[in-house]
């Protein structure tokens, strides 16, 4: 019987440091959250949301760290200078039973 925690495959998170005040970064939000929701449908991010307090961002992505940073660098935060990216890459090797699935 397989382990249903192993899984095995390349994840990054990438984080977001907001570096412009928050209604410049409010001005981006629409343009942001339609990339994210394009990168949802391309099966590239698996999580996204805010940091607490509101300093940035986190997302977890699914694929080899240099095509996640490829990704991250068309982010409308990151294109109209908003934000700074931060693309930490590491392998998955146990998850939760219920999204080992997702990281296949």
């Amino acid at each position: 019987m397989a382990d249903a925690y192993r899984t095995d495959g390349p994840l990054s998170i990438i984080v977001l440091t907001y570096i412009a005040p928050l209604d410049a970064v409010d001005a981006q939000l629409k343009a942001h959250v339609a990339w994210l929701r394009a990168r949802f449908d391309d099966g590239v991010f698996l999580i996204a949301g805010r940091r607490d307090p509101r300093v940035g961002g986190v997302i977890v992505a699914h694929g080899a760290a240099d095509k996640v940073a490829e990704v991250a660098g068309t982010d409308p935060f990151v294109t109209s200078g908003v934000a700074t990216v931060e693309v930490v890459p590491f392998n998955a090797t146990l998850a939760a039973p219920e999204i080992v699935g997702l990281l296949a």
